[in-house]
Parts: structure tokens; C-alpha cells; sequence
């Protein structure tokens, strides 16, 4: 299983309170259906263990069954919607593909 981490920041001019209801209403309840993914969430950074503050508001973690499914599912119009809605909203997201040892 491969897990995506996506480390982002909100473009100038997205509040918080829109993009958290976009999260919540439509980004994560969405991906969460996908066939392709075992688990989706969106965390908001609190900041660093040594008291400073995090170059990155928020973090996604995208657990992945089969990355080549998830191509074939972000192709839908929901998911489509979703997808520019997401870019009009962060700013230089940093898509990050691992996979466990």
C-alpha cells in the first residue's frame, strides 16, 4: 500500500473557515469513497514538537490501495470538482508518495 502526504498551505485570500468546510463537506467524505483508497484524512499543524511554528498549515494522509485505480477514480466529475476546488484553494502542494519499509 502506498500513502500519499500532501503538506500545503491556503493561496492568500482562502480562509480557513472555507477551506475546513470544503474539507469536511466535500474533500474528505469524497475521497473516502474512492475504491482506490483504504483511508483519507486531513490534519491542521499545531506546530513544531520544538515549539516553533509549521511551514505548513495542513497536512493530508492518503492511504492508497491501487495508485493506478486512484488515477481512473479522480476522473469522475465529483472528483474532478474536487480536484479544482483543491487547487484553487492550496497554495503549492507538495504531493509526497511513500510506501512502508
Amino acid at each position: 500500500m502506498n500513502v500519499v502526504v500532501v503538506l500545503f498551505n491556503l493561496r492568500a485570500g482562502v480562509s480557513v473557515e472555507a477551506y475546513e468546510k470544503f474539507a469536511r463537506t466535500m474533500d474528505i467524505p469524497e475521497v473516502n469513497r474512492l475504491p482506490s483508497v483504504e483511508k483519507f484524512a486531513v490534519l491542521k499543524a499545531q506546530g513544531l514538537m520544538n515549539g516553533g511554528a509549521s511551514p505548513y498549515q495542513y497536512i493530508e494522509i492518503l492511504q492508497v490501495r491501487d495508485m493506478q485505480q486512484l488515477g481512473k477514480d479522480t476522473q469522475s466529475e465529483v472528483m474532478k470538482k474536487v480536484v479544482a476546488t483543491f487547487a484553487e484553494m492550496a497554495d503549492a502542494p507538495q504531493f509526497i508518495v511513500t510506501q512502508s519499509l
